[in-house]
This record gives structure tokens, C-alpha cells and sequence, in this order.
């Protein structure tokens, strides 16, 4: 008997923890967060991680940001995190805690987290989730764990980021350390990079039009009101004129 939970449940639940509807702009980013995260929970060479985690957090912040009403961001989150059976605090806190680990080291400090992992196995911290991933015989690659990896980059030395030749440079060194697909890796963060610039264009046209409406809205109401003075009618105008010719 087949008990792998599809698509249409986690879906199902997500709508039953989260019960406002969505905004159409970013409808579609948590429909497909929701079903990645879905897709890797049920295949069986998935095996959580903190960079993981990392990416999934990073990927909702951005692509959320802006979201009204801001208080249903946190709804959100929570929904998709419980429609995969998982914890949104388990997310948030794996998240900062891998940032916490890079926070305030340097660009070589960083990539010396990455040698010789396989001397590593079994290591606490950092160097040993490294190490757990670049020694798994079936580590299953997915597109949050290379974002998870270009935050911690971006935390360290987000200049690197703007100098294409050494971008490239480093996530090649860290993917062929980890032993996934450097070319994988590239065409996801290419695709992550691209998408963000996207967003940042459509989020700017969002808010020019409700800006737009905005302007109208008040322009009626100050109409409205204008015109409401003018009818109205004044006490001494309703006042009954005195008889000036009484004696």
C-alpha cells in the first residue's frame, strides 16, 4: 500500500493552517516553495540540513518581502513548514545558527571550511555538516541548499558575489569539495540571481500602481468633500428673514 503523501495533500494542508488568501503576486513563490519542499520531504535520499534550512528561510524572506498584511507573512511560513510535517522554529533556528557559525569570518576562513572534509566525519558544528554531505553516498542536491550556500558567501563577502570570475570560482571550489554538480549549482544561482532582480522590477511596478491608486482615492475624497461644502446649507441662509415693515 502506497502511504507517500502527494502534492494535492500537502497542498490541502497548507490551506487548512493558512486559511487568508494570497496575495497574486506572490502566489506563485509559495505555491512553489511549498511544492519543492514537498518533493524533497518525500524522496528517500533527502536528509535535512542546516544550509537546507538556510535557503528555504532565505528564499521566503526575499521573495515575501513587501508582503500585505505583513502579519500574514509569519501565517504563511508556518502553514508550509507544517504542510511538510516540519517545525517553522526548527527552520529559523538552523538558519541563524549556520550564519552565526560564518558571522564575521573572513573569505579564507570560509573556504577552509570546505578542505579535507573527508578527515572531518563525524566532526560537531559547521565543518561536520560539511563533511556528512561531501561523505554521503546519495546526498540529494536540491536548489534551497545552493542558495543556503550563496548566503553563507553572501554573509562573509558579499563582494565576491559582484565579481562573476571569482563567483564562480568559489562555487566551483565548494561544490567539487562537496562532490555535488558544480554545473547544477551555477545554473540555480544564475536562475536565483535573476529571479531576484525580477522581483525587485515587479515589486517597484506593484507599488507604483498602488501609489497610482492611492493618489486617485485621496483625489475622490477631496472631491467628494468639496462638493459636499458647497450644498451644504448654512445657518443663516435657513434662518426665516425678519418683517422690516412691521410697525
Amino acid at each position: 500500500m502506497n502511504n507517500v503523501r502527494t502534492v494535492s495533500d500537502t497542498k490541502r494542508d497548507f490551506y487548512a493552517h493558512h486559511t487568508r488568501p494570497i496575495n497574486s503576486i506572490y502566489r506563485r513563490v509559495v505555491d512553489e516553495l511549498l511544492v519543492e519542499m514537498h518533493l524533497l520531504h518525500v524522496n528517500v535520499d533527502f536528509v535535512y540540513d542546516p544550509i537546507y534550512a538556510l535557503g528555504v528561510v532565505t528564499t521566503f524572506d526575499r521573495f515575501m518581502q513587501g508582503y500585505q498584511p505583513e502579519a500574514d507573512r509569519d501565517s504563511i511560513f508556518r502553514g508550509i513548514c507544517q504542510a511538510i510535517g516540519s517545525s517553522p522554529e526548527q527552520y529559523r533556528h538552523d538558519a541563524g545558527w549556520v550564519k552565526d557559525v560564518v558571522a564575521g569570518q573572513s573569505l579564507d576562513q570560509f573556504k577552509a571550511l570546505f578542505e579535507d572534509l573527508g578527515s572531518a566525519a563525524g566532526q560537531e558544528g559547521l565543518r561536520g555538516v560539511l563533511a556528512a554531505i561531501a561523505t554521503r553516498e546519495s546526498f540529494k542536491y536540491n536548489r534551497p541548499f545552493g542558495i543556503g550556500l550563496y548566503t553563507l558567501v553572501e554573509a562573509v563577502d558579499p563582494e565576491v558575489l559582484k565579481d562573476t570570475e571569482k563567483r564562480n570560482e568559489l562555487f566551483v571550489y565548494m561544490g567539487e569539495q562537496l562532490k555535488i554538480s558544480v554545473d547544477k549549482l551555477q545554473k540555480d544561482l544564475d536562475l536565483y540571481r535573476s529571479n531576484l532582480e525580477k522581483f525587485a522590477q515587479a515589486q517597484a511596478v506593484m507599488q507604483d500602481i498602488l501609489a497610482a491608486d492611492r493618489k486617485k482615492r485621496e483625489a475622490r475624497e477631496k472631491a467628494v468633500q468639496a462638493a459636499e461644502a458647497v450644498v451644504a446649507p448654512s445657518a443663516e441662509t435657513s434662518s426665516p428673514a425678519t418683517d422690516s415693515s412691521a410697525e
